[in-house]
């Protein structure tokens, strides 16, 4: 029975052991030009946020839209919509919702629920 239990033990030690090796050196995983649509719905939101503060910055609707599209959302002004009123609901970072408000506005679709957080307006040039 000894020598059973000291078997079981080695092989599944070798097991381990050969397991690591080969995940870390020989075959590890790489994700490599991974597509933003396999982002989770968190993820896919911060880059909403931070696609609606490069609006902020250069006032660029329709680069908004076109940055968006890569999280695969065919309705772009719709969807901010309804990321910026997630925010809202949700009580989330109150800069990142003026953020997201400012950019629903510029796509046309202020509703009355992001109203009291429109507050920051974008850039309208180099010298501003």
């Amino acid at each position: 029975m000894q020598r059973f239990f000291i078997s079981t033990v080695i092989g599944v030690l070798v097991g381990i052991l050969a397991g690591l090796f080969i995940g870390w050196t020989v075959a590890p995983i790489e994700y490599v030009n991974s597509p933003m649509t396999a982002l989770s719905v968190r993820y896919q939101q911060e880059y909403t946020v931070m696609v609606a503060e490069g609006y902020l910055v250069d006032g660029d609707a329709l680069g908004a839209v076109e940055r968006l599209r890569v999280l695969g959302v065919s309705n772009v002004p719709l969807y901010v919509q309804e990321v910026a009123e997630t925010y809202i609901s949700n009580s989330r970072n109150i800069e990142d919702i003026q953020k997201l408000v400012a950019l629903a506005a510029g796509l046309g679709r202020l509703t009355p629920l992001m109203e009291p957080y429109y507050e920051l307006r974008p850039s309208t040039g180099a010298g501003s």
